[in-house]
């Protein structure tokens, strides 16, 4: 086999194989917006309740205990890194994003100029890292209003709230934000 004919066949192993990647692409896709609806109900669920009963010092509790207990239950059920990233963080030892997420939030916030809504925004695609091929997956979170009394202009925040969130996360920078601003995103990574 010449040269010629090696190269003409790979590239119809390519071409053959497209669709069969689409198709694979098409349903990591489904599953990681369904992961990420399932953690987002399980944590804003965990998060309304404790408003209620315990006012935004509670909430801070879920995100700073609960939080990481969900991802790292459902990063071991599927087998995937699932986390949350901000353009802010508040705890530098969990929600720093990585380069491929820091570049996604940059296009979250270039859609989000544009007027498309937080709602439905994700991005997907497989991406060649060092050590290996990973399908990669985030969907934007949006700040709400109810997120303000921790997210907020700290000179509107209660003082036991900047207190608890002093002693838990000493690095805090997620704070400032108003109501419609891109706060960060749920990322999933998975091993091909």
């Amino acid at each position: 086999m010449n040269k010629l004919s090696i190269v003409a066949s790979a590239l119809l192993l390519s071409a053959a194989s497209a669709p069969a990647l689409t198709a694979d692409m098409d349903a990591m896709k489904k599953e990681a917006v369904e992961t990420t609806q399932a953690f987002v109900k399980q944590l804003g669920g965990a998060m309304q309740k404790e408003m209620k009963a315990g006012g935004p010092v509670a909430a801070v509790k879920v995100c700073s205990e609960l939080a990481p207990q969900i991802t790292a239950q459902i990063s071991r059920e599927k087998g995937w890194m699932v986390t949350r990233v901000g353009t802010r963080v508040r705890n530098p030892m969990l929600g720093m994003p990585d380069a491929w997420e820091q570049n996604v939030l940059a296009k979250f916030q270039e859609r989000a100029d544009k007027g498309e809504s937080f709602e439905k925004m994700a991005f997907a695609e497989i991406v060649e890292e060092p050590n290996g091929k990973y399908f990669r997956f985030m969907k934007a979170i949006g700040v709400q209003g109810q997120c303000l009394a921790c997210h907020g202009d700290p000179a509107g925040m209660k003082e036991e709230v900047k207190a608890l969130l002093q002693e838990r996360y000493p690095h805090d920078q997620a704070k400032g934000y108003k109501a419609g601003d891109l706060r960060g995103a749920v990322s999933i990574k998975r091993p091909l």
